[in-house]
């Protein structure tokens, strides 16, 4: 999800994306990735960024509804079968992409009970 508020903001201010990559101690093009909601923000980075641009968080943080997936790996391996650790893994996710493969899903789970269908049919045809 686009970050318009922080966007906004930092435009308003006169801040460039290279001053703000460089304020949190990031590259521009990593910087351009957490504005445009490919990258998840964390709080101490909005802390920063509102700090720098002299507001407030909650005048820079989306509000609007997003969708973040929390995926919790425990015990995670290497290919060697070597103990890695925990790791979490966030992803903001758009809305449209979410019901594009749910739209997906579902014409699937249609093509699969056809199947099933067409194979019971060819199991009672030789019996």
């Amino acid at each position: 999800m686009l970050k318009e508020k922080l966007k906004q903001t930092r435009i308003n201010k006169k801040f460039s994306q290279q001053d703000m990559a460089k304020h949190l101690n990031i590259c521009q093009p990593h910087y351009l990735r957490k504005e445009k909601g490919e990258i998840e923000i964390r709080d101490e980075e909005w802390e920063r960024m509102a700090k720098l641009l002299d507001v407030e968080v909650d005048d820079i943080k989306e509000t609007g509804k997003e969708n973040s997936i929390n995926q919790n790996f425990e015990n995670v391996t290497d290919i060697n079968n070597s103990y890695i650790g925990s790791h979490n893994i966030y992803c903001n996710v758009p809305e449209f992409l979410l019901e594009n493969q749910q739209e997906y899903i579902n014409i699937l789970k249609k093509e699969n009970e056809d199947l099933k269908a067409k194979i019971a049919q060819l199991e009672n045809k030789d019996q």
